[in-house]
């Protein structure tokens, strides 16, 4: 029962990471209304950087696809572990409206990498 939660929730997860990879190439979701001003600065300054939104767009993808599939699920969460703790920090720095989603992605990444820990072992000795 365990490995099909986790099955079901990491597709979510993976699929909420290429969506949002996507959007950074494609813009299909419109930014809210209501963005704090502090908010606005940062993805401004973000996207006057030419490399670094196709950059996190393409590893949100990869890192998407990659978490979906059992066998790679381990290399999906260590690669998407840091775009997790800018969001993370993003949003409890700067626009706390989408903490409770940030966190619940934050507490999934961190479970599937506490479940893969003997494959990480091998890095660490």
């Amino acid at each position: 029962m365990k490995k099909k939660v986790l099955l079901v929730v990491s597709v979510l997860f993976g699929l909420m990471f290429v969506n949002s990879g996507l959007n950074k190439f494609f813009n299909f979701i419109p930014p809210p209304e209501n963005m704090p001003e502090s908010l606005i600065q940062l993805t401004t300054a973000l996207g006057s950087i030419g490399w670094f939104m196709p950059l996190l767009g393409g590893a949100e993808v990869v890192a998407g696809l990659i978490f979906m599939i059992p066998k790679y699920r381990a290399l999906g969460a260590i690669m998407i572990f840091p775009v997790m703790v800018g969001i993370m920090l993003t949003h409890a720095l700067t626009d706390t409206s989408g903490l409770p989603v940030a966190l619940a992605l934050f507490v999934v990444n961190l479970w599937v990498l506490f479940e893969e820990r003997e494959k990480y072992l091998p890095m660490i000795r």
